[in-house]
């Protein structure tokens, strides 16, 4: 209780952790809590996309549009192994969006970004290119390509809180905010981890609730500030099938309901199809997709492509909710996807809550949220704008140069496989070798558990990102669960018990860094 951060951080998802890097690289020590694990809410269950929002322009999010524009080629830069260029391939469905319309908005998609890497849009005869034949044939003849970027969400996520923990800034998972009061000007917030039951308090001359979902749960914990704004929970569900064409494009898909749908190459051998949009009520953490959105997503696919997707093919589903910015629309696809900052100083310390967002925007809403409160913190202006040039952990490369480090990988680790050694170098880039280290076979890693996983890169994962379950590990730091079965899942969970104190110390003693 002696010492006294200059910001204290409520929620470990993107906004949360984008906000730690970039106040600690600024010199302010930092303070940030989770309840659960990092990225376990809204933000690992995205469409895994860094985008503009191409429908974002029907509503006339024209701001929105060309900062997440802006933004996804400088995303793109920091962050090459887990962030990558993508096609997508947009039909002409006739009765829905006239082509005029559709080239009109991917004309200003083009052009109002700054777009300077990725490759501009093109027509598509989809009666002879090869993005047409998955699709029914004779039904969609015209089309148009255009770029934006796919990125690993969770570890997005993660990576970001890792560069604030290198930077000096504390990162407690596990760790609940029970009560935020203040006392004489000092916000004092007691932490109770959820692990152990174990509480303490922290003090800060600043207080940032990017709860997400949870935003007025927070407010209501003792901060006396009542919420003028209001969050709109909007739930998105998501289905995984086995890979339903061959070629590297995604689709987006409209549907005569006004929404539209993604389907997206996956993890090599499947495809990602979503998401839906409708108003969520109840607990945010229970949040699961419904029979109902299921069939939704297979049907809304299937009126696409020659071969139709079935809810019995699913192999994996995931849902979550978007805590929206509460801006009065009718309907969950037209609520803004916009951020919106609401700043209380309520006894005299400053209070910001965070509404809205969305993960391409993550950056440039830390700067936003720095910028507010800069009249509150001692070191607001170092390194001022600073995060858009430094890469995160394991990006200082070229955003063509991850097929090169896999080669490399291969070179010094010959008894790594193709496949192996391009999952490990996109998911750790430059740091792959922290815990590949001096191996000279696969025995040289530790136990295996199925599907490449071994037991120094769960001691990495355990030491240096937080993980704690194998839920963490198989599902967020990695998504090897679509490949794993529960018998080696379950085995993966009864070695982490056996080994968790003694992985857990560096992150426990030394307010994880590394």
């Amino acid at each position: 209780m002696d010492r006294i951060f200059d910001l204290a951080i409520i929620g470990g998802g993107v906004n949360g952790c984008g906000i730690a890097r970039d106040a600690a690289g600024r010199g302010n020590s930092v303070f940030l809590c989770e309840m659960n694990d990092l990225a376990s809410g809204t933000s690992s269950w995205s469409t895994k996309l860094v985008h503009g929002g191409l429908r974002y322009l029907e509503y006339y999010e024209f701001r929105l549009v060309r900062e997440a524009l802006i933004e996804r080629e400088i995303l793109w830069q920091i962050a090459p192994h887990i962030i990558r260029p993508l096609r997508f391939v947009l039909p002409h469905h006739a009765g829905l969006r006239p082509a005029w319309l559709l080239r009109l908005g991917l004309f200003l998609y083009d052009h109002i970004g700054g777009r300077h890497l990725l490759p501009p849009t093109r027509s598509v005869d989809l009666s002879r290119d090869e993005v047409g034949k998955p699709l029914i044939a004779n039904r969609y003849t015209k089309g148009f390509e255009y770029s934006d970027c796919f990125v690993d969400d969770a570890r997005l996520v993660v990576l970001t809180a890792r560069d604030a923990a290198d930077r000096g800034a504390e990162i407690r998972t596990r760790s609940r905010a029970i009560e935020t009061r203040q006392i004489d000007g000092i916000w004092q917030v007691t932490v109770e981890n959820t692990v152990s039951g174990e509480r303490r308090s922290i003090r800060a001359r600043v207080l940032v609730n990017a709860g997400g979902p949870w935003v007025e749960d927070v407010l209501a914990s003792g901060s006396g500030v009542n919420a003028r704004a209001k969050v709109r929970l909007v739930q998105g569900s998501h289905i995984v099938v086995r890979k339903l064409y061959a070629h590297d494009r995604a689709y987006m898909f409209q549907n005569s309901d006004g929404r539209i749908v993604f389907a997206i190459p996956y993890q090599d051998d499947f495809t990602l199809i979503g998401t839906t949009d409708r108003d969520y009520h109840g607990d945010p953490s229970k949040v699961k997709a419904t029979p109902e959105e299921i069939k939704y997503l297979c049907d809304s696919v299937s009126e696409y492509l020659a071969k139709p997707v079935k809810p019995e093919e699913v192999v994996w589903t995931y849902a979550g909710v978007r805590p929206l910015y509460d801006d009065g629309a009718s309907e969950a696809k037209a609520a803004t996807r916009d951020y919106v900052f609401e700043l209380d100083t309520p006894g005299g310390a400053p209070l910001l809550s965070i509404y809205g967002g969305k993960i391409t925007t993550y950056r440039r809403l830390a700067e936003e949220a720095l910028e507010r409160l800069s009249p509150y913190l001692r070191s607001a202006i170092a390194c001022k704008g600073w995060t858009g040039e430094s890469p995160l952990p394991g990006g200082d490369l070229d955003v063509s140069a991850v097929a090169a480090l896999a080669a490399e990988l291969i070179a010094t680790y010959p008894f790594l496989t193709a496949a192996h050694a391009n999952r490990v170098a996109h998911a750790y880039g430059t740091r792959a070798t922290k815990w590949l280290g001096a191996a000279k076979s696969m025995a040289d890693l530790g136990q295996s558990f199925g599907a490449t996983l071994t037991a120094s890169e769960v001691s990495y994962l355990m030491s240096s990102e937080w993980a704690l379950t194998a839920e963490d590990i198989v599902w967020r730091r990695s998504k090897l669960g679509l490949r794993m079965s529960a018998t080696e899942i379950a085995a993966l969970d009864d070695w982490i018990a056996a080994h968790r104190v003694l992985l857990e110390t560096p992150l426990l003693e030394a307010g994880a860094r590394t």
